[in-house]
């Protein structure tokens, strides 16, 4: 801290001589004088540094004083005024309340607690918002105990889940990692990319996979359709019928080829099959599988839906025949899963706690990746991890669950990429009727809530639909920040030297709420400029965490203010802002203590918020600006009993 500080004096005099105010301000550091002006916006500046507006004179008097008692790298906000018949320098009527001391810390933490309390609102609303779509309660069950965060994922033993279609992989997926992470729905093929969750058993610590249906027996093409719930006709206008019946033909072994690379990196293999339906041909098939390519792998036949354990063992007889000891379980009610769950680690190795892992302790960002159905989200993550993590294919619907895959940048920095299904309009989803499309666009909208950044993909030549419009609003109403995605920018023919600055354009008049986004223009199936992708998006997660000192957030205000006064009331009255701080950060919410929020009209918030955007920055990512009337809080203070 310095020895000393500086205290700049302004001095506005009225034209007519009926009021005048000088302000102070206090700076605990010898270098803030640099940094305040290197954060003051230009666009004003000038007009006010030694020049004339309107009827008023702007000249700054700098003169030393001693160091003051605040709080370091905080300001004061002290106005020496002289009124004339009750006037204050904005303009309104004095007020007996703005005479109370600022009590900083006190401020501070009220600050905190308010945009808490925003949050939370703004979480509550969007989550009832997403049950009233569903028209059901999609609360999720948590597990009552907390895994180890210490051992990262990918140095956890495997254990996967197959079997073919709607035998109840995914329950039993959703029983073993704890809450509700897939879709489970009674329709054949929900499943089809490979879906890992962390779960436990006493001391040891394993990732589950669940896997797709597998159809590994010649089928006809409409059998296969049904078996895995493929339509050829929603989202996939200008697909001609053969591209769209090469695509049904190829969805089996792409969904068989997801299910193979989780076989592989397994250590336990989990064959589950249904006990109400018997053994069927595709059992026996996927055992002959098992035993032919995995006979060195600890392989467990896990026989569901045996709710009932006298009925179980019954069920589980006629399944010997299929070469391996059965095990009745029920994923649903969790009858025998505890006894699963014993032989599935009995075949683990353990791990010990890596208690000086500095990656562990490090925040690992996610990015959403987010879109209409059939843009390229699925192949951009494939672009992204250099493998066919997902299934890319004409057929809309294609992903289900939101995909969670671990990413190291070029530079080292991790990521956790998240895929999501393609997400269509609400009234679209209902004409369709579709319980498992439902699901899955709620699980894309909760991908964006537990996300840090979002991914939004458009079509190049669609550009921007209202579809897109509305997903935006979804992205900036959950605070997260936002990268926008230009695909299949090969597909624009004839392009020029001004082509990306009418397409920038095109796409800046039609989402004006993301106009802080920065825009990539990439094409997945290339892989050209994907990697930008990433780069941008390091770039707004960490603007999304900036944090301004008080003193430089307040120095911003008070010019903002001096350029353009808050409007008066048609009573005369004017805001005034006495205090100003960065409360939180993802997103950055700022706390504006004025004497009446409702004297601040949307219009002059927004002017803030551009002169604050101007000022510092922000790039990529919402910033909150929320207006609390200090009168109230001051009064509480004032009433309170002294202890």
């Amino acid at each position: 801290m310095a020895a000393a500080a500086t205290t700049t004096s302004s001095y506005c005099g009225g034209g007519d001589g009926r009021s005048k105010c000088s302000f102070k301000f206090h700076a605990m550091s010898s270098s803030f004088g640099a940094r305040a002006l290197r954060s003051r916006s230009p666009g004003f500046l000038p007009l006010l540094r030694g020049s004339s507006l309107g009827s008023f004179a702007f000249g700054p008097r700098i003169r030393p004083v001693q160091a003051s008692p605040s709080v370091d790298e905080e300001i004061e906000l002290e106005f020496e005024e002289d009124w004339v018949e009750g006037e204050e320098f904005d303009g309104g009527e004095a007020d007996g309340d703005d005479s109370l001391p600022l009590d900083v810390e006190l401020l501070e933490e009220e600050a905190r607690g308010v945009a808490k309390e925003f949050s939370y609102s703004v979480s509550r609303e969007l989550r009832a918002e997403d049950d009233a779509y569903l028209q059901k309660d999609l609360s999720e069950p948590q597990s009552s105990e907390t895994s180890n965060k210490q051992i990262p994922d990918h140095l956890l033993p495997r254990v996967a889940i197959v079997g073919r279609p709607n035998v109840g992989k995914s329950a039993l997926f959703n029983r073993l990692v704890g809450g509700n992470k897939a879709i489970v729905v009674d329709e054949r093929g929900v499943t089809r990319d490979r879906l890992y969750g962390r779960g436990f058993w006493g001391n040891q610590e394993f990732m589950v996979v669940d896997t797709g249906g597998v159809v590994v027996f010649s089928k006809s093409q409409d059998d296969v359709m049904e078996e895995l719930a493929i339509t050829k006709t929603i989202g996939m206008d200008g697909i001609s019928l053969s591209s769209r019946d090469a695509a049904v033909a190829r969805m089996p072994s792409m969904i068989e080829k997801q299910a193979k690379v989780a076989v592989d990196e397994a250590s336990v293999i989990i064959f589950l099959v249904d006990g109400q339906a018997g053994v069927t041909a595709a059992d026996v098939e996927i055992s002959h599988w098992l035993r032919r390519n995995y006979s060195k792998k600890f392989t467990i036949l896990a026989v569901n839906k045996c709710e009932s354990p006298r009925k179980g063992l019954m069920q589980s007889l006629e399944f010997y025949s299929l070469g391996f000891t059965p095990l009745p379980i029920s994923a649903i009610s969790g009858t025998g899963t505890g006894d699963l769950l014993d032989l599935v680690c009995s075949e683990l190795k353990k791990l010990e706690p890596v208690e000086d892992l500095v990656e562990a302790e490090k925040y690992i960002p996610s990015v959403a990746i987010v879109g209409r159905p059939n843009v390229g989200k699925s192949s951009i993550l494939n672009a992204l991890v250099g493998e066919d993590r997902t299934i890319v294919s004409p057929v809309s619907g294609t992903t289900r669950d939101a995909i969670d895959t671990e990413f190291i940048g070029p530079d080292g920095e991790k990521f956790k990429l998240i895929d999501t299904a393609g997400i269509r309009r609400k009234a679209a989803v209902a004409s369709a009727g579709s319980t498992t499309e439902a699901l899955s666009v709620n699980r894309a909208f909760r991908a964006v809530r537990r996300s840090d950044v979002v991914a939004l993909v458009i079509e190049a030549l669609a550009c921007i639909t209202e579809q897109d419009c509305r997903i935006a609003e979804r992205i900036e109403e959950e605070g997260k920040g936002c990268v926008i995605v230009v695909n299949k920018w090969d597909t624009i023919p004839d392009k020029n030297n001004n082509t990306l600055k009418y397409y920038e354009e095109d796409v800046r008049q039609k989402l004006r709420l993301l106009d802080w986004a920065p825009i990539v223009y990439a094409t997945a199936v290339s892989g050209h400029s994907v990697d930008k992708i990433i780069a941008a998006a390091s770039m707004v997660e960490k603007e999304r965490a900036r944090r301004l000192s008080t003193a430089t957030l307040n120095q911003v205000v008070r010019e903002a203010i001096l350029f353009k006064p808050p409007p008066r009331t048609r009573g005369g009255k004017r805001g005034r802002v006495y205090y100003c701080t960065q409360a939180a950060v993802r997103p950055p919410t700022f706390v504006f203590f004025v004497n009446d929020a409702e004297l601040f009209p949307e219009t002059y918030r927004r002017y803030m918020e551009k002169q604050l955007r101007a000022a510092a920055g922000f790039p990529g990512t919402p910033i909150r600006l929320l207006w609390r009337a200090r009168r109230q809080a001051s009064k509480k203070n004032a009433e309170a009993p002294s202890p």
